[in-house]
């Protein structure tokens, strides 16, 4: 075995070994390796205890149920062992798990049974007597937590009646229950930022039977749960989350149908925190098959706004959902160009911005969006934010709308789309604007009134003054009028060698401009001790004109 030969046969002849034990033995070892080979995440051995020890339907823990270690251990025959580090439960060797799938008469519907233990241990009293409030499982209860976490995801990959009426019993009293606390916790702990808000500290308050069943996904509870009470279907839980609302944002497309197929739910309803719709949750997960559902109802509102200003197609370009977004804009009453609140920034600009090119094609099929809208804190248009962080697929799109602008710059400081790649280094974006014959690129900014030349020659950008310099109609001695440096000065002065001989090998640079403090290149390099750059000036001072140092 530990050659790799004949695994197979290892595997089926100690399997037939464990049947084959005499008394418990059998039946126990069959289980762990159930519990082992299925569960949710590995257990650590105190859970696998607590698990195996569980009587389905049973009120209480029996103490003498839990099989010891050692016992459990020797059911199985060396097929399963405990990591020391971990304290978990593994098999002993990935290709034991490739055998056991490979036989699937072995365990007779593994997830459902599992779904029972969880449930089973979660309906004792002893656990339905537990604070609510506890941010933590007790350490007499070590399967809880992980019961708690996922016994719904057990219970969507096999259901049976058993199971059901113990998951019904629970969701009963749900918003009173530890599980519901402990499962919120994880899914805080696992989410980053714009999850919905949940801080334990006043228990699952009206994360009700319903939440949580939309919260799982399980579909097939659904019915029986929506007739359990008297629901307000558009009620918000602790997280200021409804039952629709979870669903969206978990994708479970079978839960929003069941739901949103109700007259008396809202599909609008927002969550208490940022306002966002369901439809709006939906969109910036990704979740098209939840979007398109959400779609067919009439009153749905497809362009509400959440706190921020921002649509439910400001989000999905926002993340590059390609699918959302197409479903989104196949709605006539989608406004494209809308702004959000923070930016002002439309959903093409952040998708032109992130470097979405699915997206931005998507964008420009629509003849009623504006490609040249800028956003109101920097006026800057989507072909800028693209070309400033160098998406060269983005700009490529973009020109392939003739109504895009090339040469429109932003209100922050005046810089040109070129402008801005040159200053970043972008080789790819500015050679695609270089094969424009309607880019100026001599075009100054507002604010420093800097070319793209200087620009790239101040930041180093060796690649881009090289492209730059090949075109005859580029200005290779225009001083910006800030402070009136060349961008030979602006080489010379921040010690970029390279630049400064790309420069010099044109004969009608100048090394003798002085700026504003009437320094020439030479003087600056000079000052700032770039000794190389000095001696270049120097040997080519000669050759062009004088340049007095002193």
């Amino acid at each position: 075995m530990v050659r790799g030969n004949g695994l197979s046969d290892a595997y089926a002849a100690t399997l037939t070994r464990m049947k084959a034990q005499k008394g418990n033995k059998s039946v126990l070892g069959l289980k762990v390796l159930m519990l082992v080979l299925y569960s949710g995440r590995p257990l650590r051995a105190e859970e696998l205890r607590h698990a195996l020890g569980v009587e389905v339907g049973s009120l209480d823990l029996d103490p003498e149920n839990i099989p010891a270690l050692r016992t459990l251990m020797a059911s199985c025959l060396g097929l399963v062992t405990i990591e020391a580090s971990s304290s978990t439960v593994r098999l002993v060797h990935f290709t034991l798990q490739e055998h056991l799938f490979s036989n699937p008469t072995l365990f007779r519907n593994p997830h459902s049974t599992i779904a029972e233990i969880c449930l089973t241990y979660l309906n004792y009293r002893s656990v339905c007597d537990l604070s609510p409030t506890l941010d933590s499982a007790p350490i007499t209860m070590p399967l809880l937590e992980y019961a708690s976490c996922y016994w719904g995801k057990h219970a969507r990959m096999g259901m049976t009646e058993n199971a059901k009426t113990l998951a019904l019993r629970l969701l009963d009293r749900f918003d009173e229950h530890i599980s519901a606390q402990l499962l919120l916790l994880r899914y805080k702990s696992e989410r980053a930022q714009f999850s919905p808000y949940f801080s334990g500290a006043e228990g699952p308050m009206r994360f009700t039977g319903l939440h949580g069943a939309s919260f799982l996904g399980i579909v097939e509870l659904l019915p029986s749960v929506l007739e359990m009470k008297k629901w307000d279907l558009n009620q918000s839980d602790c997280t200021g989350c409804t039952a629709l609302i979870w669903a969206a944002i978990k994708g479970y497309e079978g839960v929003v149908r069941v739901l949103s197929e109700r007259e008396d739910i809202n599909p609008d309803q927002t969550d208490t925190k940022y306002g966002q719709t369901p439809l709006c949750w939906a969109a910036e997960k990704g979740n098209e098959g939840v979007v398109r559902t959400l779609l067919e109802r009439e009153d749905v509102n497809p362009d509400q706004v959440d706190t921020g200003e921002r649509t439910p197609l400001w989000w999905a370009a926002m993340k590059g959902h390609e699918g959302v977004v197409k479903a989104l804009l196949e709605r006539e009453d989608v406004n494209p160009n809308r702004v959000d609140d923070n930016y002002g920034q439309t959903p093409l600009s952040w998708a032109a911005e992130k470097g979405y090119e699915g997206v931005v094609r998507i964008f420009l099929e629509r003849k009623d969006l504006n490609p040249n809208q800028a956003d109101t804190e920097s006026g800057r248009t989507p072909l800028l934010w693209a070309a400033k962080a160098g998406h060269e697929g983005v700009v490529k799109i973009l020109f392939g709308r003739e109504d895009v602008n090339p040469n429109q710059a932003d209100t922050f400081c005046g810089q040109t789309p070129l402008s801005w790649a040159a200053e970043n280094g972008h080789e790819g974006v500015v050679r695609i604007f270089l094969e424009r014959k309607d880019v100026d690129l001599n075009l100054v900014d507002t604010y420093y009134g800097r070319t793209p030349l200087s620009w790239a020659a101040r930041g180093g950008c060796v690649a881009v003054v090289r492209l730059l310099l090949e075109r005859e109609d580029v200005k290779p001695n225009q001083a910006d009028i800030k402070s009136g440096r060349t961008p030979l000065s602006w080489a010379a002065g921040h010690g970029h060698v390279a630049v400064v001989k790309i420069l010099l090998e044109r004969q009608d640079v100048s090394t003798t401009v002085l700026d504003h403090k009437s320094r020439t290149p030479l003087t600056l390099a000079l000052s700032k001790g770039h000794h190389e750059i000095v001696k270049i000036l120097r040997e080519n001072a000669n050759s062009r004109t004088t340049d007095r140092v002193v």
